[in-house]
């Protein structure tokens, strides 16, 4: 025995199926997965270096309510029909554990650039599907816990 207690560590990591969604401040509800979030993406040529910043995909339940945030940027979107300028917004995707944020990417100036939605299929008892492409203009990632940390 070496004097020191047995100590159970956590593993210190991210569980896919805790986090939220949410679009200039306001939580989002009903969101199903987001794919494709890279916080930093470098392409590198002999003669290029540039920031890359490919969309995410956002995949939410189809919601009645035409109030709710999400339906009122794809309204608003559907709505500029061809117009170059976007109606843009912050998306923010907030990682949490147990509850806890720890960490949040910040996607500035995000703009949808394709609503597709999962097939209608009356043997199916599934819930319909929008998938929403989303451009934006600049990521920012967040990380909460290092500011308690640096704290304490």
């Amino acid at each position: 025995m070496t004097g020191k207690q047995d100590e159970l560590q956590a593993v210190d990591s991210l569980s896919a199926n805790e986090f939220s969604v949410e679009i200039d401040g306001e939580t989002v509800p009903g969101v199903f997965r987001v794919s494709g979030l890279a916080a930093f993406k470098l392409e590198v040529k002999p003669s290029l270096r540039k920031l890359v910043r490919d969309p995410i995909r956002l995949f939410k339940m189809v919601q009645h309510n035409p109030e709710l945030s999400f339906n009122r940027w794809l309204r608003e979107t559907i709505e500029a029909k061809d117009d170059i300028v976007r109606p843009a917004r912050i998306l923010e995707i907030i990682a949490t554990d147990d509850g806890v944020e720890s960490r949040r990417w910040r996607l500035k100036g995000a703009w949808i650039s394709e609503v597709t939605y999962s097939d209608f299929d009356s043997s199916s008892g599934e819930l319909v599907q929008e998938t929403l492409l989303i451009q934006y203009d600049d990521i920012e990632t967040i990380w909460p816990a290092a500011k308690s940390l640096a704290s304490t």
